[in-house]
């Protein structure tokens, strides 16, 4: 946005975000990137589901989103993950994504996990699940979340996973969420 218009965002590797926010999507604009980032990586990147990735917990489930900015503004969203409660107390969280280009900076798919968790635990949450890609299992073990059994899904091993919510503090605050900073490459 402003630094795709500003002709910033062409430069290559020279453009770096000068912050993230991670929080609850609540902007059409958030919501919108959202979806189209879990197209890119669901159905074009790993090609699980056909055309979109959306199904009937869309329609209950809250978005959060990961959102580069640009001089304090915000730019695009490069991450984002949805929860929702499946019964009194027990929440879930699903289709993790972030873009390609951001998935090695800054803990970006952590502090998703991190506020999913603990905005769910300011909710009332005493049980965070979720089913995890095997090739994300470790990510998740050190996050402080403990394997619960192995499952396919779409054709593909997934690891049905707990949360230790000791770990996760409730976080009232969820549309301001997390400020994260970029981390500096030497």
């Amino acid at each position: 946005m402003y630094c795709t218009e500003m002709g910033l965002a062409d430069s290559g590797d020279t453009y770096r975000p000068s912050e993230y926010r991670i929080k609850w999507a609540g902007l059409p604009w958030e919501i919108d990137e959202a979806y189209k980032l879990r197209r890119a990586v669901f159905c074009i990147e790993q090609g699980i589901f056909v055309g979109d990735d959306r199904d009937d917990i869309d329609r209950h489930a809250q978005l959060l989103v990961a959102v580069s900015c640009c001089a304090g503004l915000p730019e695009q969203v490069v991450g984002t993950v949805r929860i929702h409660e499946t019964a009194p107390g027990t929440w879930m969280g699903s289709r993790l994504a972030v873009h390609p280009a951001f998935r090695r900076q800054s803990r970006i798919g952590s502090m998703l996990i991190a506020l999913a968790v603990s905005s769910a635990h300011a909710e009332g949450c005493r049980t965070f699940v979720a089913h995890v890609q095997s090739q994300n299992v470790p990510l998740f073990r050190r996050l402080h979340w403990d394997a619960l059994g192995e499952e396919t899904l779409f054709g593909r091993p997934h690891q049905l996973m707990q949360a230790e919510l000791a770990h996760y503090p409730p976080c009232g605050t969820p549309f301001e969420g997390f400020v994260l900073c970029p981390e500096v490459r030497q």
